[in-house]
């Protein structure tokens, strides 16, 4: 995977021996309800209707977090998207083999990080929220956009529903960054390990993190309590590719998550939510991992399994206390 280094293109940072040592940089503003600047970055980002675009590639489990919240927070009419290449090339995320940039006809999606910031270094990823009216990236981190997403367009949309209530940050937090560091990226470290010891250290920390969930997840519907999270939607990414990807392409076969009872109808129950299924696009999903890590599948075969039904009932009402209570934090 290329990074842009002072607003070069470098196809292998290894072979320039450079990579380590840049300082990379951070695109991070924030949306809001009048033009306040957020956390991070500069303010002058009101969430207006018609004003930003989605970059993603629905193939990639962190963007995927960004077209779930657009779905679930009714952000459709407001917001709109595009999609890269599944298939990524030396050259990156590009709009090729039938994908295009309908907001800026850009031919890579680097063409985003280098108009938003001339010298911008650092890796090129999705999602990407674009500023449309001011022509600048407004952030390109998963976690902050879903988190905007979630509140900045209340006024708009009419929904005061929360993925992440305040009495609750502190939890989702802790859990968020024991999930990222042990599944999200888990998965990852086993299947970019460069050494058996690497691997098997990730392998167990991966399984170990799951156990941990189906435990959890035995005592209650959802990861904090009666109510959808963001934490869920964050390990929901990665549960999506498990069965069908990872367990293969990554090596991280010791079990599949249909293998866990718990783990499996806790999926089965998030994926029947209205709005989450067309987000998943799983085909395009098999494409871009097989085909990209060549270093992995030389061959770049796909497989044509697994068979796959995740519209099964589940038994996860058994901890709603009343049928009408609503799922949604």
């Amino acid at each position: 995977m290329g990074i842009l280094a002072k607003g070069e293109w470098h196809a292998d940072p290894i072979a320039h021996d450079f990579a380590a040592a840049l300082e990379y940089d951070s695109i991070q503003n924030w949306l809001s309800t009048d033009d306040s600047a957020g956390p991070t970055g500069e303010g002058g980002f009101k969430a207006e209707a018609d004003r930003y675009h989605l970059y993603v590639s629905s193939a990639c489990p962190f963007a995927h977090r960004a077209l779930i919240y657009r779905n679930l927070k009714g952000l459709a009419p407001y917001i709109t998207v595009s999609s890269v290449n599944p298939k990524r090339y030396p050259d990156g995320w590009d709009f090729s083999d039938g994908f295009d940039d309908p907001i800026n006809g850009w031919e890579f999606l680097r063409q985003a990080f280098v108009t938003a910031k001339s010298d911008f270094t650092g890796r090129v990823t999705v999602p990407v929220l674009w500023d449309k009216q001011r022509n600048t990236m407004v952030n390109c981190e998963s976690g902050e956009i879903i988190q905007m997403f979630d509140t900045a367009f209340s006024e708009l949309t009419g929904d005061q529903s929360r993925f992440r209530p305040p009495e609750l940050s502190q939890e989702i937090d802790a859990l968020n960054e024991f999930i990222q560091d042990n599944i999200n990226a888990g998965v990852y470290k086993c299947g970019f390990a460069k050494a058996q010891s690497d691997y098997d250290q990730a392998f167990g920390a991966l399984f170990s993190a799951l156990d941990a969930m189906e435990t959890r997840l035995s005592k209650q519907r959802y990861l904090h309590g009666l109510s959808i999270t963001e934490t869920d939607w964050r390990l929901f990414t990665t549960l999506v590719r498990f069965d069908p990807v990872y367990y293969v392409h990554f090596k991280t076969n010791k079990y599949r998550i249909e293998d866990y009872p718990n783990l499996s109808n806790y999926f089965r129950d998030l994926y029947q939510q209205p709005g989450v299924a067309e987000t998943i696009d799983i085909e395009e999903t098999k494409l871009h991992y097989y085909y990209t890590h060549d270093f992995i599948n030389p061959t770049r075969f796909v497989p044509q399994g697994p068979a796959l039904d995740w519209s099964r009932p589940h038994n996860r009402e058994r901890f709603t206390p009343a049928a009408n209570e609503t799922t949604v934090g």
